[in-house]
């Protein structure tokens, strides 16, 4: 009797990718348990963009991890439908939060900006650990770091208001990636030297996929550091500021250069 599923010869491949490869097939169609995979990889991703943020819970976790104080802020989304319609409120602080914030006479060096973006799931189970190994290596340098601002409904560039406000010279925004149907949890971060409203992203240095299944924390944080001395070295970030840790040369090597670089 003909088996109901039939072999993908690439079918090896599977085990060095979360890709979905090699699926097989049951006739002309995809085998049942692999759409119902999809499916459940779907309502994941869906279920995260919708998920709402604790603030309160993440301030204790993020404290516990820091030992630095939160701050609560909203952004003029009013809420997730709104937020998932109107980018550009995202971006922007309300007024209440505005308000909220008052920058020292001498400033920060850094504010670390934590919003829910477009995976709270992914603040919940990323954003203090990254945080948990970056302060020791902060610390090391006397970085002075302003309360961590805990942003609902936020978008990447909230954090350079928020950063602006606080008179800091540089801001790190750790937000929720949007969900690919196998990382529902992923967490980006984003550097920018000089913050203040109205910066594109060419302004930012990107360090994404940060979760247990893609770049561990402890490496998160190590490539943070190493951009964050940089920019504050150099003054400057995004295009003109790459990594060049060892990590990040370690991951070109030239076996594995693209022939087109």
């Amino acid at each position: 009797m003909a088996k109901p599923v039939t072999a993908n010869p690439w079918q090896s491949l599977r085990r060095l990718t979360a890709a979905r490869i090699a699926l097989g097939r049951s006739g002309v169609s995809q085998p049942t348990a692999q759409q119902l995979a999809f499916q459940l990889a779907h309502a994941q991703a869906r279920d995260a963009v919708h998920r709402e943020l604790d603030p309160q819970a993440l301030a204790v976790s993020l404290s516990d991890a820091c030992g630095l104080a939160c701050v609560s802020l909203h952004s003029a989304a009013a809420g997730r439908p709104v937020y998932l319609q109107r980018p550009d409120l995202g971006r922007q602080l309300d007024a209440p939060s505005r308000a909220a914030l008052a920058a020292p006479a001498d400033g920060y060096d850094l504010a670390l900006v934590v919003a829910d973006g477009l995976s709270a799931l992914a603040i919940e189970q990323n954003a203090a650990p990254v945080l948990r190994a970056l302060m020791p290596r902060l610390a090391a340098d006397a970085w002075r770091v302003a309360p961590i601002a805990i942003v609902r409904q936020g978008r990447v560039a909230v954090g350079d208001e928020v950063a602006h406000l606080l008179g800091a010279k540089a801001v790190a925004v750790l937000i929720g990636e949007r969900p690919g149907l196998s990382s529902p949890d992923s967490l980006g971060i984003y550097l920018t030297w000089a913050p203040r409203p109205g910066l594109s992203d060419a302004s930012r240095n990107c360090i994404s996929n940060v979760r247990a299944a893609g770049l561990g924390h402890t490496a998160a944080a190590h490539k943070l550091h190493y951009l964050l001395t940089e920019a504050r070295r150099r003054q400057l970030s995004g295009v003109a500021l790459k990594d060049e840790s060892a990590d990040g040369r370690a991951s070109l090597q030239p076996t594995q250069r693209n022939f087109l670089l």
